[in-house]
């Protein structure tokens, strides 16, 4: 899923962090809802502005980040 047209970065709008198109909901406030057991149909009826897509929008966009981190060097801390 192509999630860019869906998520934005604004840097005055929650402090830059990633949210739903334009709106004050944030990647991480979707995502946390789905990891407390919020089910899809649960977050769309207490949030009416979002549709599945931005959902899966989330979703996509969680795994692109988590896709880029693998791809970082790994260091190892030493003390």
């Amino acid at each position: 899923m192509d999630y860019r047209n869906i998520i934005t970065i604004e840097p005055g709008k929650r402090s830059g962090q990633p949210c739903i198109r334009g709106l004050r909901m944030t990647v991480r406030d979707v995502l946390e809802y789905l990891a407390g057991g919020m089910s899809e149909d649960e977050i769309l009826d207490d949030f009416p502005d979002l549709t599945r897509e931005d959902i899966r929008a989330c979703l996509a966009f969680a795994a692109d980040r988590e896709r880029r981190l693998a791809l970082l060097p790994q260091y190892e801390i030493t003390v």
